[in-house]
């Protein structure tokens, strides 16, 4: 029963993180909320999170979308900081994973409701001089350690280096996150198995889930459906972190 909930979970994120964004953020409160404890779905959630970043590694790939030697560099850097933040992740427990969640959930809602409520598909990038570039590099390490810690979110803190600080277009900066994403996680789920924190069969149920849920998203129209699906996903993030924050 809880494999069918979890892969149902797993279309509803993957539509989500297709139409409008942050649709994994629903993932870990409710392997939380079924019972595991808080590194298990922290390590687990990693499955899919690479099968996802794999897939849409590919896509940019066939559109002809690569710059593999930016991606390498900016991976590496991530790398360092995720494996930190992936050994802090498997000790962090009961009431405190639960907080860090919650406030974490909180955050996002907060930048979904202040950022801009539409992004071009490409924007004019700034010029993209060295000195921006060492920053980027830089800051990678920081974005690595969140997203080995705890992943959730971590695309807005890579948006907001690769397109705000480095100047990439919004095309390439999905690019290269999708790659820096999939390489470091290949790092955080080596440590959270090394830990016994990854339930490989749930992982796998899940990584179906949001690969079918982004398949069904990319054929939808984005604009009928986005500003439904913030509504519900903001209720829904408010609802969870609320339950975590009392539980």
């Amino acid at each position: 029963m809880q494999e069918v909930v979890l892969a149902l979970v797993g279309i509803v994120a993957g539509f989500v993180n297709v139409m409008a964004g942050g649709g994994s953020l629903l993932v870990m409160p409710v392997m939380v909320f079924m019972g595991l404890p808080g590194p298990v779905a922290n390590g687990t959630t990693r499955v899919a999170i690479l099968a996802q970043n794999i897939t849409a590694t590919a896509g940019f790939r066939r559109k002809g979308y690569r710059d593999l030697r930016l991606s390498l560099t900016l991976a590496a850097c991530a790398v360092p900081g995720a494996a930190c933040g992936a050994l802090l992740g498997t000790r962090l427990e009961g009431v405190w994973f639960n907080r860090v969640l919650a406030g974490v959930m909180i955050a996002v809602i907060l930048l979904m409701a202040t950022g801009p409520k539409h992004s071009p598909a490409v924007s004019t990038a700034r010029p993209r001089t060295r000195g921006r570039l060492v920053l980027g590099h830089g800051l990678m390490v920081l974005a690595g350690l969140y997203g080995g810690f705890i992943q959730a979110g971590v695309g807005f803190i890579l948006m907001a280096i690769l397109h705000r600080v480095m100047g990439l277009d919004l095309v390439r900066v999905n690019m290269h996150k999708v790659f820096i994403v999939g390489v470091y996680t290949i790092v955080a789920i080596a440590i959270f198995a090394a830990r016994g924190s990854v339930l490989w069969s749930t992982g796998l149920v899940l990584a179906a889930g949001m690969a079918l849920g982004g398949w069904i998203g990319s054929h939808v129209a984005v604009g009928k459906g986005e500003k439904l699906i913030r509504i519900v996903l903001n209720i829904a993030l408010v609802a969870m972190a609320a339950k975590l924050l009392l539980w």
